[in-house]
Parts: C-alpha cells; sequence; structure tokens
C-alpha cells in the first residue's frame, strides 16, 4: 500500500461510523487535516510501518472544538494479512490560545476510530470528552474525517 493510502486509512479512519452523529453525541464536526510528512518502513514478508503528521482544522458546532488548529501525529501498521492499526495524537490551540490534546486509535479491520482527550489548558483542562472518527473523504494528501462524541 502507498504511505498517501495508509495515511487516509489511519487518519480518515483515523477515521466508519454509518450516518450522522449517534444519538449519544453531544458534540460532532469534522477535521480537515493535510499531511506534512509521511515515511513508510517495508519491514519485509508483507508488514509495513508508516510514521506520519497532519495539520489539522476542526470545524464543530461546539463552541469549544470550533476552529482548534493544530497538528496529528501516528504510525500505521500494515500486516501480512492486509490489515492495518493505526494510533497516535493530536494536539491543538483555540483562537483564545487553550490548548487540547487527544489520542486516537483505529483496530485492524473497524470502520471508524475512537479518541479520548488527554489533556489541556483553560477551557480543555480537565476534560474527559471521547467518541469516534471516521473518514468521509480522501483526496491525495488531504483528507476529512467526521468526528462525534461526549464532550462535557
Amino acid at each position: 500500500m502507498k504511505a498517501a493510502s495508509l495515511i487516509a486509512a489511519g487518519i480518515v479512519i483515523g477515521s466508519g461510523l454509518f450516518g450522522r452523529a449517534a444519538l449519544a453525541d453531544n458534540c460532532s464536526g469534522y477535521d480537515v487535516l493535510v499531511t506534512t510528512s509521511a515515511q513508510t518502513r517495508d519491514l519485509g514478508n508483507g508488514m509495513s510501518l508508516t510514521a506520519f503528521t497532519a495539520d489539522s482544522v476542526l470545524t464543530s458546532d461546539s463552541a469549544v472544538y470550533n476552529l482548534a488548529t493544530g497538528q496529528c501525529a501516528g504510525t500505521t501498521l500494515a500486516t501480512p494479512d492486509g490489515k492495518v492499526r493505526s494510533s497516535g495524537h493530536c494536539a491543538r490551540r483555540d483562537k483564545d490560545g487553550d490548548t487540547e490534546s487527544i489520542e486516537w486509535s483505529v483496530s485492524p479491520g473497524a470502520d471508524r476510530g475512537a479518541w479520548k482527550a488527554t489533556g489541556g489548558s483553560g477551557k480543555f483542562a480537565n476534560r474527559n470528552d471521547s467518541g469516534w472518527f471516521r473518514n468521509v473523504r480522501a483526496d491525495g494528501n488531504m483528507s476529512v474525517t467526521e468526528w462525534g462524541g461526549t464532550c462535557n
């Protein structure tokens, strides 16, 4: 698999739920990502590891997350059975200068991934937000991920 395809699988799987946010979701939006670097290492026997970074802009009806910008980084492991797993972190800052970080992961064969808040400052401090994400569009180094979850 090419690096761009692995990144799209990782970030934008790093993005599948069918339809819009689930009923339990009280926050949702989109993450627009542009891959800024990717390096794939062929480990042999059908296994490869890709490390990547992407610039990120969140859009959301939630005032807390709308227009937070930053960077995501992660790894995607492709195994000989053709399955792909990905995980990583995103760190963003909003217009007020408050920072937030999340970790995300996608299990092999999953059509969507999971994310959870891991820290932040200002309005992002002590948040326990978590949810899902899925890829809705990928074109070269650009991708759009739909996300939703429980935000308090």
